[in-house]
């Protein structure tokens, strides 16, 4: 029997956590059709992630090809600690400097910092956004499991 349905995130958990500051997995498919996995910094708002990265970076130009994309965000050390959510979703690519410079803010160490520092901003030309929408989301959280596995 499923125990799926005891660790799965309310909607307002799952909020909650990503609204964390958790490092991501972003997983694209490469043109030979292989899982291409990053660890990403991300910003989520509304339901969406986004996510900053060179334009011509692999993550990129495999997207550009195919926009199906999966994101896991994990945290604990032990399995009875495991929190996460895996999201597959669609992927834009949002080429706009403003908006990248925005979510390169957003993303940033402090969502409340003034301006993208000035080493980051020098590369804002050269960057896109990725927004990830989400198709499915999967979510658990051992902890409510209260030790029984």
């Amino acid at each position: 029997m499923s125990r799926r349905h005891e660790i799965q995130f309310t909607p307002d958990e799952q909020a909650a956590f990503l609204s964390q500051p958790h490092k991501a997995a972003l997983a694209t498919i490469d043109k030979q059709g292989f899982p291409h996995v990053v660890a990403m910094g991300y910003r989520y708002k509304d339901g969406v992630i986004y996510m900053t990265s060179y334009g011509k970076a692999q993550k990129v130009v495999n997207v550009r090809r195919n926009p199906k994309v999966s994101v896991m965000v994990e945290v604990g050390e032990r399995y009875a600690d495991f929190r996460g959510i895996m999201i597959r979703g669609y992927c834009e690519i949002i080429e706009d400097p403003q908006v990248v410079k925005e979510t390169m803010r957003l993303a940033g160490e402090s969502a409340t910092a003034a301006a993208v520092p000035p080493g980051a901003a020098a590369s804002v030309p050269k960057r896109v956004v990725l927004k990830i929408t989400p198709y499915k989301i999967s979510s658990w959280d051992h902890t409510k499991l209260g030790g029984k596995y």
